[in-house]
């Protein structure tokens, strides 16, 4: 029986066929995760949109309501403003716990998530 020993021309086109797939599965996965990524952030973008333009019709009556209490319209408008004021300083204060740190979280959780197929 004859043993056949592969040539070296054999093994570099083997291991130029292996590393062309390799980049390819590489190039697959990053565009699976930017796609589930994006889909992601995209999907909770919308939900904010829709819970703003609620909060805003929220917000309008609630400064209605508040101006009618107080006898002028404007000063319940004042109120709700300043409320979203100190709301603002809040966020500006703790910006890295409450804002920075889960977005960061949560795009690393997304890039990191292994598919099984």
């Amino acid at each position: 029986m004859e043993k056949k020993t592969p040539s070296i021309e054999d093994l570099f086109e083997k291991a130029e066929t292996y590393t062309k797939t390799s980049i390819e599965l590489a190039k697959l996965q990053a565009i699976d995760k930017a796609a589930d990524l994006s889909s992601s952030l995209l999907s909770r973008m919308m939900i904010g949109v829709v819970l703003g333009m609620f909060a805003l019709l929220v917000n309008i009556g609630l400064s209605f309501y508040i101006g009618d209490l107080v006898g002028k319209i404007h000063f319940g408008f004042f109120i709700v403003a300043i409320f979203y004021l100190l709301i603002a300083v809040l966020l500006f204060v703790f910006k890295e716990q409450w804002i920075k740190t889960p977005i960061s979280n949560l795009i690393i959780v997304k890039m990191l998530k292994n598919k099984t197929l």
